[in-house]
């Protein structure tokens, strides 16, 4: 098990900016690739982005791209999800994830394999 909490999220206004942050317990996080997810009211779970265990690799769903970064921090156990210019169709719980099976850069929700317990971003218009 890898227990990961979310923080972060929060109220803030179309345009603005919130930094999640992503914190794993566990001496192998640093093999891990991490994602970030997200899930809005009566819709499905979506990939909002991945990164690989080093870092050097990125992946943006369209939707988030050129407005959301994703970074970790492997010497404190860290991953990152700084978005800025929000819009109100934002708004979501958001998710962190870890791949420990090292899937790639997956967009697929089943390839994550431990899951924290989410944080609310709330963007008003």
């Amino acid at each position: 098990q890898v227990p990961l909490v979310e923080s972060g999220g929060g109220l803030v206004q179309f345009g603005g900016s919130l930094r999640l942050s992503c914190a794993a317990s566990g001496g192998t996080f640093s093999r891990y690739a991490m994602g970030w997810f997200r899930q809005a009211p009566g819709k499905a779970r979506e990939f909002v982005a991945a990164i690989n265990w080093s870092g050097g690799r990125t992946y943006y769903a369209d939707s988030v791209k050129g407005r959301f970064t994703i970074s970790r921090d492997n010497a404190n156990n860290l991953v990152y999800l700084q978005m800025n210019s929000l819009k109100p169709e934002d708004t979501a719980v958001y998710y962190c994830a870890a791949d420990a099976r090292n899937m790639g850069l997956s967009v697929a929700a089943t390839s994550y394999d431990y899951w924290g317990q989410g944080t609310q971003v709330t963007v008003s218009s």
